[in-house]
């Protein structure tokens, strides 16, 4: 494997190690597909839930979202109450990837939006955290990704040259932003296809026989 000229690898939190999705909780609260669609398209959307990364109380954004829905207060308020719920567990498949990295001696960081009290939450639930070397969370900052704002805060509070930086996300908004900043951005689908992208940047990884599980 030729040697690498990337320096550390950034991985987004939930969709990339950590399977994160409202309708984890809310298909155990809503048995009907389409009124499940219509709640987390127009009652609990990931626009409003935008705010939460930023750093809002989760609890009193629902109580003053189920003040304008009131036939809807259970359920609004089981988002701030089952938050964890929400939360299937990790992608082990994408959690090796990052232990054969640290393994190899790469520094690993983490570039989340989240809220913070539900970080302190998930820094304690899950062992992945200790293998990185730092993280910045979107609450904590008062900005959240796609804002370029925060890649600014992770390159300079960590030292990181853009060019030799590999940034992991699975949105493409997220991605393009850390691009346009020099970073060498990947939109991660799978833990086969990140593993092989981040071989083919000559980083110390390896890509099994078989293929790896898709990230769902």
């Amino acid at each position: 494997m030729a040697d690498s000229q990337i320096t550390a690898v950034v991985f987004d939190l939930g969709g990339v190690l950590i399977d994160w999705n409202p309708r984890h909780l809310y298909r155990q609260l809503i048995s009907d597909q389409d009124e499940l669609d219509d709640f987390l398209s127009r009652i609990c959307t990931q626009e409003w839930h935008l705010a939460h990364d930023l750093g809002v109380d989760t609890e009193q954004s629902c109580r003053e979202l189920a003040q304008v829905h009131p036939e809807y207060t259970d359920l609004i308020m089981a988002w701030a109450h089952r938050g964890e719920d929400m939360v299937a567990g990790v992608f082990d498949d994408t959690v090796a990837v990052l232990s054969e990295l640290r393994t190899g001696s790469v520094r690993c960081l983490a570039l989340s939006n989240m809220e913070p009290d539900t970080f302190i939450k998930r820094r304690r639930r899950f062992a992945f955290f200790d293998l990185l070397d730092g993280w910045v969370i979107s609450g904590h900052e008062g900005v959240a990704k796609p804002d370029q704002a925060i890649f600014e805060i992770l390159l300079c509070r960590y030292g990181l040259e853009p060019a030799a930086t590999v940034f992991i996300d699975d949105s493409q908004a997220n991605v393009a932003a850390a691009a346009k900043l020099g970073v060498v951005a990947i939109e991660f689908t799978t833990a086969a296809q990140l593993r092989k992208e981040l071989k083919d940047l000559g980083l110390p990884v390896g890509l099994p026989e078989s293929s790896v599980g898709q990230a769902t």
